[in-house]
């Protein structure tokens, strides 16, 4: 699973700001991610990525929630811009494992 793609809705992370966007990535990938992957782990359980939403290609890092058992895209408000993305909104993502 060096490739994986998903349609996913954006969410805000919950707080007082509640300015940082993610999407989730499915738990059943996930779960392939966290096994294959465990030994690429860096800082707080990340992954680095290729991502892909509509034309806009961005390298990131997708970081492991325990609480959920997901990892979560951070959607960049350029990226966000760039497409036409909003809180709710269902997207399509690409991700490619560096």
């Amino acid at each position: 699973m060096k490739n994986l793609s998903f349609k996913a809705k954006v969410w805000l992370w919950p707080g007082e700001s509640a300015s940082w966007h993610f999407t989730s990535v499915p738990k059943e990938e996930s779960v392939k991610l966290r096994e294959k992957y465990k030994g690429l782990h860096r800082g707080w359980n990340s992954i680095k990525v290729q991502a892909k939403v509509g034309k806009t290609v961005w390298e990131t890092s997708i970081f492991f929630d325990s609480k959920s058992a997901q990892y979560m895209l951070p959607l960049k408000a350029s990226v966000r811009k760039a497409e036409g993305i909003f809180h709710g909104d269902p997207i399509q993502v690409k991700l490619k494992i560096l």
